[in-house]
């Protein structure tokens, strides 16, 4: 059993609230597609190659019907979906639809933290007309973004960006969700920990091994017990079941690099395993590299074992990695010689890094607009 915190929880407040707004284009790559080629309209798009080595890279809303999402193999989306039309990308038009977006931004406010070419944060705390609220600046926001490029977006209103981010989710697509302070607390406690932005899925199913299925089973675990199991970031799930989230949005981030990893429930002593394992690891950092056309030069692979060892091989390139096979075949280079494994693996990661110098100019180039002054 785990055990039960000691003092009854109160709703922590920050020492001054803020407004924060997520915003999220629905399906951004396939609406844009849409937009401009009416004949897809209406019909499962997957933008992407439909070859045997392709990956989606975003799904149209029909095609999600069928369970089609983004890092997924094509393959698997045409078996899903025989009658999925497949489009090539058309980065430089999403990335001029991209900045189009960011500059109404910029209208509102300046504290814009953008996480890819469709999505950011939005602090308008200090940035409301008088008398406005958060959420009527939200719906103004959406109005301008579909008026100007006919696509629609997805809007989360709340105090910190966790339940910001999740709110957004919530009436997808073309849709407005507002958690207040007082609503925050319940929202979290039913809301599956699965579902919480920053719990994939091998953590939600080491919570549900430990019998935390929702936020109140979360809230009900002592910081001491959720640090023993998750580590540092026991402390954001214990804050985060209380509905606090003090991160602030960070308007100058520049990315530095581009990764992801998987925790498995069973450790991989194969080199045959860890390339099952490292496949859908390698797809997903892809899909990010292209949504936010980065292209890096250094390939790192990141191994941990069964007794937390961990290391790390990197590789670095005359030129940037330019597809997925090329950062697939990278990755296995640096993954092979550590097998046979005697210890086991238990994590597997990717990290693609030392942008060139375009990828770093695009990234400047979408975070610089000029300002507004606040309304009095």
């Amino acid at each position: 059993m785990k055990p039960n915190s000691e003092q009854a929880e109160s709703p922590a407040e920050p020492a001054r609230l803020r407004k924060i707004i997520h915003i999220d284009m629905d399906a951004f790559f396939a609406s844009v597609e849409q937009r401009d080629n009416p004949a897809l309209r209406g019909r499962p798009l997957a933008v992407g190659h439909g070859r045997a080595r392709g990956v989606v890279a975003a799904a149209s809303y029909e095609a999600r019907a069928f369970g089609v999402h983004s890092a997924m193999p094509s393959v698997t989306a045409l078996r899903k979906c025989p009658e999925l039309i497949f489009t090539p990308p058309r980065f430089e038009v999403y990335r001029q639809v991209s900045a189009q977006i960011r500059a109404i931004f910029a209208r509102y406010t300046p504290l814009i933290e953008p996480l890819s070419l469709d999505e950011a944060y939005l602090d308008v705390t200090d940035w409301l007309a008088a008398g406005q609220t958060a959420t009527e600046l939200a719906a103004a926001i959406r109005a301008a973004i579909k008026a100007e490029t006919e696509l629609t977006a997805s809007a989360g209103v709340s105090y910190n960006k966790f339940l910001a981010k999740m709110a957004s989710d919530q009436r997808k697509p073309d849709g407005l969700f507002v958690i207040t302070p007082k609503t925050g607390p319940a929202f979290v406690e039913a809301l599956p920990v699965r579902k919480f932005h920053g719990v994939g899925p091998a953590t939600a199913e080491k919570m549900r091994r430990l019998g935390i299925e929702t936020g109140a089973d979360l809230k009900a675990c002592a910081p001491e017990f959720l640090c023993d199991h998750f580590g540092r970031a026991g402390g954001f799930y214990y804050a985060i079941a209380r509905g606090v989230d003090e991160r602030p949005v960070k308007p100058d981030r520049e990315r530095k690099s581009i990764g992801a990893e998987n925790t498995f429930l069973e450790d991989l002593f194969t080199f045959e395993a860890a390339q099952d394992k490292i496949a859908p690891i390698v797809r997903k950092v892809w899909t990010a590299c292209e949504r936010l056309n980065m292209q890096g030069r250094s390939v790192t692979l990141k191994v941990k074992y069964q007794d937390f060892h961990q290391i790390t091989r990197s590789q670095t390139l005359p030129a940037a990695v330019d597809s997925a096979a090329e950062l697939e075949r990278r990755t296995l280079a640096l993954l092979q010689p550590l097998f046979p494994s005697v210890k086991g693996v238990r994590l597997l990661g990717v990290t693609v890094s030392a942008f060139d110098e375009a990828s770093a100019e695009t990234e400047r180039d979408q975070m610089a607009f000029a300002f507004p002054t606040p309304s009095a």
